[in-house]
């Protein structure tokens, strides 16, 4: 875009980003009232907040376990234009009993439109030019695809059914009635009756223990979107980890998870050395059971993760630098629609770098990078022969698609490298200025790609000739550029030369081979078992399960790596381990490559098949989803 367009530009951010605010820059202030005046042109919500838009949700529900529902009210405080007639809301599946306005108990008319198989349908409500809050009461349907009811058996401790939600990207309208667009920020309060024996927490200020009547009371004075509301429901408990951290699980769990996290507080103070205060309070994770379909979610002030992460030695806990570097970028910054995801991810994945960095040294997080960069290349290369080249860009176009297909290592990857670009062009220490004023004055704001470049060229690239073409290549164009930034670790060098001396070998693996090894991280690991030739006779195999015991790792990142050549090379021995990982594991990103891999092949197809059947029980639909497509399976109830 040429700089002439700047100032025209310029004044169109700025009152978009008025118009998307919710929240001043404040910390912790009320969200403006200012009514918006243009429709945000999201394509995956049904509302339209130029004429009504939901401010405040008061949530007060009742949880029936026997019946895997959630019946109650949903209370919407609104804004409105003078003209409104009608409040539009998204839902998929609700049972909506009757709406009622304010303090009025008569009902009044609300009709819905017909349904979608992405989208759902719109809740179309009659409201009066007096109106400000509407009370939609409803029951959650039989096949709500935000929540997962898991029976005791399918939980570690066997003994109570647990609850959790998934409400990213546009699930949420599954489970309560709101306007599912990340354009849209609220605050939200909440009364949630379980049964006694379990205790509730959502993305809001948590209680730490249970109580003897099961009703417990939330509130979330920050307006986040509804992509972030968050309940999970079991036998829970609580150990505090600093002043401002701590950790949930279930009990059998909680040890493990407790150790895993325990650097959580340097974790933070890191974070916030680098780009500003934590504006959430308190950081707070949950370790769910294994069905959960994430590594993690950054649900504010509680990150919901998976127990794959729990390897013993802290080796995996990148994941929860992610999920914490969330509250900055997605949670504080939103990406407007689900075609600016890479806004949210991309952004992440940077400063999920720069807190491994920070605590760990600059060799470890090139570590990580290396591992990034060779994931996205497969990713790229994969998706270019398969023709899906547009969906190589960062800024995508979703209409009349699943947010999901976007959730790929683009966003992620590509735009962290993008990011890590910038930074090598201008100087870390400019960089870090400008993603700290970045997250500082777009706080509880959402973002465009558009109006980031915007901010871009404004507030980073302003002195530099042919400013365009930095961010063109990577936001709008196909492909890795040729410049991506090429991390370099020392450490990879030295598993190089390990795995040269292994390759030009025939023998058995020799104990000086293992010697070489006996001192590496899960990261060095991962590296080896990934460069690893194609082809590997079984004697090969054989050999390296006996000298390193892939088959038995406790680590679920190397597990899922060696499974890729089990598969592959057809090596039997890992079979039965194969299939337990996949049926008492739910997350997507270890199960889509490990179908992948066994549909290759026409016995592989059947194997898969076989796994899938007793293993889809167990998986939310996240996972199910992606799953039944790939396998050619219809789904069930």
């Amino acid at each position: 875009m040429k700089k002439i367009e700047w100032k025209a530009i310029l004044s169109l951010s700025i009152f978009l980003s008025i118009l998307y605010s919710c929240n001043q820059t404040k910390m912790n202030e009320e969200p403006s009232t200012e009514m918006m005046n243009v429709t945000i042109n999201d394509p995956h919500s049904y509302a339209k907040p130029e004429e009504a838009v939901i401010k405040h949700l008061k949530w007060d529900v009742e949880l029936d376990f026997s019946v895997k529902k959630i019946n109650g009210v949903a209370s919407l405080t609104i804004d409105k234009s003078e003209s409104a007639k009608q409040l539009v809301l998204d839902i998929k599946g609700l049972n909506i009993r009757k709406v009622t306005l304010d303090d009025d108990p008569m009902e009044v008319t609300f009709s819905i439109g017909p349904e979608d198989a992405i989208l759902g349908s719109p809740l179309q409500i009659n409201i009066l030019p007096e109106t400000k809050i509407v009370h939609v009461h409803y029951t959650t349907g039989d096949n709500a695809e935000a929540l997962q009811w898991l029976d005791p058996k399918q939980t570690a401790g066997g003994k109570h059914p647990f609850l959790f939600t998934q409400s990213q990207a546009i699930l949420a309208r599954s489970w309560i009635p709101l306007q599912d667009s990340p354009g849209i920020r609220f605050t939200y309060e909440a009364t949630v009756k379980v049964p006694k024996e379990l205790l509730a927490l959502m993305s809001a200020a948590n209680p730490q223990e249970k109580n003897e009547t099961g009703i417990y009371e939330f509130k979330m004075d920050q307006a986040i979107p509804a992509y972030l509301m968050a309940l999970s429901v079991g036998d829970i408990a609580f150990q505090s980890l600093g002043e401002r951290t701590g950790v949930y699980a279930e009990p059998v769990t909680l040890k493990k998870a407790a150790y895993e996290f325990g650097e959580l507080e340097n974790m933070v103070k890191s974070a916030e050395e680098l780009y500003g205060p934590y504006r959430w309070e308190r950081y707070d994770i949950i370790v769910l059971p294994p069905s959960f379909p994430f590594g993690g979610m950054e649900n504010p002030r509680l990150t919901f993760a998976t127990p794959t992460i729990l390897a013993g030695d802290r080796s995996l806990t990148s994941l929860v630098a992610h999920e914490l570097a969330h509250s900055w970028s997605g949670n504080l910054v939103t990406n407007a629609t689900w075609n600016d995801f890479w806004l949210n991810e991309g952004f992440t994945v940077y400063f999920e770098h720069r807190i491994m960095e920070a605590l760990y040294g600059r060799d470890y997080s090139e570590m990580l990078a290396s591992l990034t960069l060779q994931g996205l290349e497969d990713e790229v290369a994969g998706m270019m022969a398969e023709g899906k080249s547009e969906e190589t860009k960062l800024k995508l176009d979703l209409h009349g698609r699943s947010p999901d297909d976007g959730m790929t290592a683009i966003a992620y990857d590509k735009g962290y490298f993008f990011l890590r670009y910038l930074e090598e062009q201008v100087g870390r220490e400019k960089f870090d200025a400008f993603l700290k004023e970045y997250f500082a004055s777009n706080a509880f704001k959402v973002m465009t790609t558009e109006q980031f470049v915007v901010y871009l060229n404004e507030h980073l690239l302003a002195d530099i000739d042919a400013n365009e073409t930095l961010y063109d290549k990577w936001i709008y164009q196909i492909g890795l550029p040729k410049d991506t930034p090429s991390p370099v670790s020392d450490r990879f060098e030295k598993v190089d030369e390990v795995l040269t001396s292994y390759n030009v070998s025939d023998g058995p693996v020799e104990n000086d081979l293992k010697a070489k090894t006996s001192q590496w991280s899960t990261h060095e690991w991962l590296h080896f078992v990934r460069n690893l030739p194609v082809e590997l006779p079984i004697a090969r195999m054989s050999q390296l399960d006996q000298a390193f015991n892939f088959t038995g790792s406790g680590n679920s990142e190397i597990l899922a790596a060696w499974f890729i050549h089990v598969i592959r090379n057809k090596y039997e021995p890992g079979y039965k381990r194969l299939e337990d990982f996949l049926v008492q594991t739910g997350r997507r990103k270890f199960l889509t490559p490990l179908y992948g891999e066994m549909i290759k092949t026409e016995k592989g197809k059947a194997m898969a098949l076989d796994i899938y059947k007793k293993a889809r029980p167990n998986y939310h639909f996240v996972s199910t989803n992606t799953l039944d497509e790939m396998l050619g399976v219809v789904g069930e109830s």
